[in-house]
């Protein structure tokens, strides 16, 4: 049966995802981009089995992966095998309100929002999945303070999207007793909600999250360690990042790039013990750059006897492969964790993985010293 995995979100990250399983499961690919793929032994990234995925854009419900993919990723072998995977309507909550996309959700279908929250957990019965991935276009940030607040508010769609899928995946888990893990790849505050991580300690469920750390910032995070480590003090830290897909577009919105500028800004104070001046944030759309968005960094220091020195890195950074790459490491990992009897939220995981790691209160550290924190922890736990 392999890991059982529902995917919410039918855009680039899902179908790059895609295409790079069902390569890797031919042998067309070696597993390169895949964090720890040489050392899992329990559930390898060959054992994913995707069982559904959801969206709510009328331009990809009711299609199958392959004929989305072909569209999103540039690649002229789609495999063929994404023809089995028809996108089903999801909740919508208002996610995608104020871009241009024609979206209904399960709500507008049904006419309640409870009844739609209600039949989405229904189809996860059904569907009975281990692991449930959320990469849903960038919503506003939200935090839910109380389990009560979540359970009220969640399923009338009141808190968007994100919190009413993980809300539903803990209600799946309590529902059949199967445990569930929710791996949040996007700002909303999932793992950093005590209200959402109550939930899923009494549901005996996993969430991590929150938001994947791919692209440009862990190398930021990984070059304020290196200053750290030498002493060095940051006087000011520039990242800014431009891109061409929809992502970018939605992230031209306001609220929608302030989540962003929340999870991506979090790490300066916690890696260095003082918050440097800086601005780390996307900053545009430019349609050309397309799915490899151009990132330009520069970091400011002082070194010993009062010399001042910088770093400049530019670079063009395809976040679509190294968000499925991540994926295709964090879901066999989530499933190795439930089965040891890991609940609630997982702090170690969430520090390699997620831009914010949750619980909240957790400091977030360079990915390297996560990386290493990580191959410990899931040593002990006979993981890899």
């Amino acid at each position: 049966m392999g890991i059982r995995t529902v995917l919410i979100g039918a855009g680039g990250g899902s179908s790059y995802f895609l295409v790079g399983l069902e390569r890797l499961k031919s042998r067309e690919v070696p597993p390169v981009g895949i964090p720890l793929a040489g050392l899992l032994r329990a559930h390898r990234p060959e054992d994913i089995n995707v069982v559904a995925v959801y969206d709510v854009d009328n331009s990809k419900v009711g299609r199958d992966m392959y004929s989305i993919a072909s569209k999103l990723v540039p690649a002229s072998n789609i495999p063929r095998s994404l023809k089995d995977i028809v996108v089903s309507r999801g909740l919508h909550c208002g996610s995608l309100g104020g871009l241009n996309v024609d979206a209904t959700g399960l709500e507008d279908v049904i006419g309640s929002p409870e009844r739609a929250f209600e039949e989405f957990v229904n189809q996860l019965a059904k569907l009975r999945p281990d692991v449930i991935v959320n990469v849903i276009t960038t919503e506003p940030m939200r935090f839910v303070d109380s389990e009560g607040e979540l359970v009220r508010l969640a399923p009338q769609c009141a808190l968007g999207a994100t919190l009413a899928y993980a809300y539903a995946a803990a209600e799946y888990s309590t529902k059949t007793g199967n445990p569930v893990a929710f791996i949040n790849l996007t700002p909303p505050a999932t793992a950093n909600s005590p209200g959402v991580v109550s939930a899923f300690e009494r549901a005996g469920a996993l969430v991590m999250g929150d938001d994947a750390a791919t692209g440009a910032t862990p190398l930021t995070a990984d070059l304020l360690e290196h200053m750290a480590e030498r002493g060095r003090r940051v006087l000011s830290i520039a990242q800014f990042n431009i891109g061409g897909n929809s992502d970018f577009l939605s992230l031209t919105e306001p609220e929608r790039n302030h989540s962003k500028e929340v999870t991506k800004s979090s790490m300066v104070s916690d890696i260095l013990g003082y918050d440097a001046p800086h601005y780390i944030k996307p900053t545009g759309y430019l349609e050309p750059l397309g799915d490899r968005k151009f990132v330009a960094m520069h970091i400011e220091y002082e070194s010993f006897g009062g010399f001042r020195d910088e770093v400049i890195v530019n670079a063009r950074i395809n976040d679509k492969s190294n968000l499925a790459g991540l994926m295709a490491s964090a879901i066999p990992v989530a499933k190795s964790l439930l089965e040891r009897g890991v609940r609630g939220t997982y702090a170690t995981a969430n520090r390699f993985y997620m831009k914010m790691p949750g619980p909240r209160g957790s400091k977030n550290i360079s990915k390297i010293v996560a990386y290493q924190d990580l191959l410990r922890e899931l040593k002990k736990l006979d993981i890899i």
